[in-house]
């Protein structure tokens, strides 16, 4: 795949879940800056583009390249299918003795254990022996027995996880935990990516990991970033357009990523309470400051569901919510301030 820049300007929605938009036209800024588009390149098992204003194409490959250190970055340490990996190799040794990680490491999982504090376990990253089960089941094609789905709970619960921020380590305390940091790791890599660029002096841009987006400073199309929301029964077309300026978006859905068991599809998002994968909401997009809580948020809104989700993202100041149900997937719930961001129906 060509790292090849284009350089870009009246920008096309970008859709979340792995559709931004090509077929960009050439813009030109009135700080005589143009958009220049990285295209889609593969990291953390999905597709990310960035898109950056520069001066020049030396000076947005910089940026860009930039970027995607940052997610490289990210990957190298959170990849739990890597036995290397950071987190793999935690899983091995922070029980019974506490483990020093990185500060990338650390801080994604104190975030993470905040989220679940803040949800009632609704998001925890230690359902690890959970989403593991279900990946042998769909190998097997048989529901786990009651005693295979109970095992795998007593090794779950953010509770159970102790972190020393003095010392940066990290210790369970109970054998055979395993994290899984999927639903808020992208979340964080776009952070860091955007972050990165704006160190080295990019004024405008917008990272888009696998559907987590963040964007900042003015878009190429009239200032503001527009992001296409996918209908969840009919992926073909788009359900609302969103307006966004300073501010990131994530969709959570039953629909891109499920296994298959017993004959039933099974949503890759499971409560960790139960075991069992969610199936009251078809979609959970949510609108925050920063992509790793839009991330986090959610996951933890498909676990709680319509009535208890929106009620937290309702006592979160700065984030919005936007829901369809599995019931009527053709019925779009909104959280009071989320209408400020929709650009059109």
């Amino acid at each position: 795949m060509t790292n090849k820049l284009q350089n870009v300007g009246k920008y096309i929605a970008p859709v979340v879940f792995l559709c931004v938009l090509g077929g960009l036209m050439w813009y030109q800024s009135r700080q005589h800056r143009s958009y220049y588009n990285s295209g889609y390149r593969s990291i953390m098992g999905t597709f990310a583009q960035v898109t950056v204003a520069a001066g020049s194409e030396e000076q947005a490959q910089g940026f860009i390249t930039a970027a995607f250190a940052e997610m490289d970055k990210v990957n190298r340490i959170m990849n739990d299918w890597d036995p290397n990996s950071e987190i793999s190799q935690l899983t091995q040794t922070a029980y019974p003795e506490p483990k020093v990680v990185s500060p990338e490491f650390f801080e994604v999982i104190a975030a993470s254990i905040d989220y679940s504090r803040l949800s009632d376990g609704a998001f925890d990253i230690t359902v690890g022996p959970e989403t593991q089960l279900w990946r042998q089941m769909q190998k097997t094609g048989r529901r786990p027995s009651a005693d295979e789905l109970a095992a795998a709970r007593a090794r779950v619960g953010y509770e159970k996880v102790t972190l020393n921020p003095a010392e940066k380590t990290v210790q369970f305390v109970v054998e055979g935990m395993k994290l899984d940091v999927g639903a808020i790791a992208k979340g964080y890599a776009v952070d860091i990516a955007m972050e990165a660029m704006r160190k080295l002096g990019a004024v405008a841009g917008m990272v888009d990991l696998g559907g987590n987006v963040r964007c900042f400073g003015p878009g190429p199309a009239g200032g503001n970033w527009y992001i296409g929301l996918r209908d969840p029964r009919n992926p073909e077309n788009f359900t609302v357009k969103l307006r966004l300026n300073e501010m990131a978006v994530a969709t959570s859905g039953d629909y891109e990523r499920y296994v298959v068991v017993d004959g039933q599809p099974q949503s890759h998002i499971l409560n960790p309470k139960t075991s069992e994968s969610v199936k009251e909401l078809a979609s959970v997009t949510i609108i925050a400051p920063k992509a790793m809580q839009a991330d986090a948020l959610s996951t933890a809104v498909s676990v709680l569901g319509k009535e208890k989700g929106l009620a937290l993202i309702e006592n979160i100041e700065g984030v919005e919510a936007i829901v369809m149900t599995s019931a009527q997937p053709d019925q779009r719930i909104e959280t009071t301030g989320a209408k400020q961001f929709i650009e059109m129906d």
